[in-house]
């Protein structure tokens, strides 16, 4: 076998492979005749056929896969061969493949980058410091008691945030349109659920009382007969609803967990939650910044075969978060939504990879464990949680590789310049928030302060 290795970019090869002839042509004879023992053809007995004719019926299929082989084990022996490190699968396209002749193919593909990790020294991290106030715990329980409210009748005009029980039927010019009419409607004003410009509009309405209300179709309109056409409503106000915040008492902080229903426990179950989420949204924050620093200090040319696997995994991401069904094809999203934020996160992913070689990173046992502990704080059921993810190894090695990113984020941060800036709880999930979207990282999907998941 003959092989020669191209160098047509940093991370793409062209090998060219020359098997001779005889190999494959004993190889495609050795098959035929291994065929001709079981094959069945009308007139003759089993094993009987004679080999022209199987040659002549079975040969051309039998020679494509004996190549078919020969080449992509031939292509492993050569990259082998060369110390190769392919990222993806290869593009094998044969050149000469006819009996007699020797078999002649070319592998194209790319490889892993060889990078020369350059430091993020003089890099300007910003530090969040937080400290989670009494103040900020009677707001974010002002908070649960919105979630948790009620409703009832007020004898008053309507006002924002209030709901009102509505008939309304819409027209353009004198015509009712179809789809433009309900009864009974339960309107929370400023949900902007409605046509912009009709919930404003209810503002001051009491109950009893009758209103025209104008409005324009947004051109965009999902209704093509109706997108940008003025047209009136009429409603009939039936009811006008305040929010009945429920009182924090016993019955109220046993919906959270807090099962003797004592205040104190829950204040403080709150303020455990709240400084948890202050602390990942620091980490987030520091994080996001080194990752910056690592990208802009070293523009490394990127494998397409690999952002090509991430902007598949992206759409499978974005199908299962709009609900779109497991049959659902994502071939049909365009690549170019995910192109940018694919080739990031590989960037970032090769990066990581060599920060974490080159200080020689592990993660340990007792540190998976301890990762795991963690994460299972924000469930109602922490031991079940630990257990299970301990018991199935695809997410263990998740924690594993969340345990050395960690690490390898930490190791960089020794080279940057730390400032730490004092922040509220209010500011530090805010600049958290602004800077994932500024980046192209995944955030952990966020869950709201104050409140435990269900296992």
């Amino acid at each position: 076998m003959q092989v020669s290795v191209d160098t047509t970019s940093n991370i793409e090869r062209r090998i060219k492979v020359q098997v001779p002839a005889a190999e494959v042509d004993e190889a495609v004879a050795a098959r035929l005749k291994d065929a001709a023992k079981t094959v069945r053809l009308d007139g003759f007995r089993k094993g009987k056929v004679p080999m022209s004719v199987i040659r002549q019926r079975y040969g051309a299929g039998v020679r494509d896969e004996v190549v078919g082989e020969v080449m992509r084990e031939r292509y492993v022996r050569a990259i082998s061969d060369n110390d190769l490190n392919p990222a993806g699968y290869p593009q094998i396209e044969a050149d000469v493949n006819e009996a007699g002749k020797d078999l002649e193919f070319t592998a194209t593909l790319e490889i892993y980058p060889e990078i020369e990790l350059a430091s993020i020294e003089g890099a300007e991290i910003e530090r969040p410091v937080v400290e989670v106030s009494e103040a900020d715990v009677d707001e974010m329980i002002d908070t649960l008691r919105k979630q948790n409210a009620g409703w009832e009748e007020v004898d008053r005009a309507a006002e924002e945030g209030d709901q009102v029980t509505i008939d309304f039927q819409g027209f353009l010019g004198d015509e009712p349109f179809e789809g433009g009419s309900a009864e009974g409607h339960e309107l929370v004003i400023g949900s902007n659920s409605f046509i912009p410009g009709f919930e404003e509009q209810l503002i001051g309405a009491r109950a009893g009382e009758e209103k025209e209300i104008s409005v324009t179709f947004p051109e965009d309109y999902q209704a093509e007969q109706l997108a940008g056409q003025e047209a009136t409503f009429k409603v009939k106000v039936h009811a006008v609803k305040g929010q009945a915040l429920p009182e924090v008492d016993a019955e109220f902080v046993e919906k959270f967990g807090v099962e003797d229903g004592d205040l104190d426990r829950f204040r403080a179950e709150v303020k455990k939650n709240m400084t948890r989420e202050a602390t990942q949204a620091i980490d987030n924050r520091v994080k996001q910044q080194v990752l910056e620093a690592l990208k802009k200090a070293n523009d490394i040319p990127v494998p397409q075969a690999l952002v090509q696997q991430e902007t598949d995994g992206l759409k499978r991401q974005a199908a299962q978060q709009f609900g779109l069904g497991e049959d659902f094809d994502v071939s049909q999203l365009p690549d170019e939504l995910f192109a940018e934020q694919a080739k990031s996160r590989v960037q970032v992913g090769l990066l990581l990879a060599e920060v974490i070689k080159r200080h020689e990173l592990e993660a340990t046992d007792d540190e998976i464990k301890a990762k795991v502990e963690e994460l299972a704080q924000q469930y109602q059921d922490p031991e079940q949680v630990v257990e299970y993810y301990l018991g199935n190894d695809q997410l263990k090695t998740q924690v594993q590789s969340a345990v050395l990113e960690e690490k390898a984020v930490d190791a960089l941060l020794e080279q940057a310049s730390v400032k730490d800036v004092e922040m509220s709880y209010q500011q530090a999930l805010a600049a958290a928030q602004q800077q994932g979207e500024a980046g192209e990282e995944d955030e952990a999907e966020a869950e709201e302060p104050g409140e435990e998941k269900q296992a």
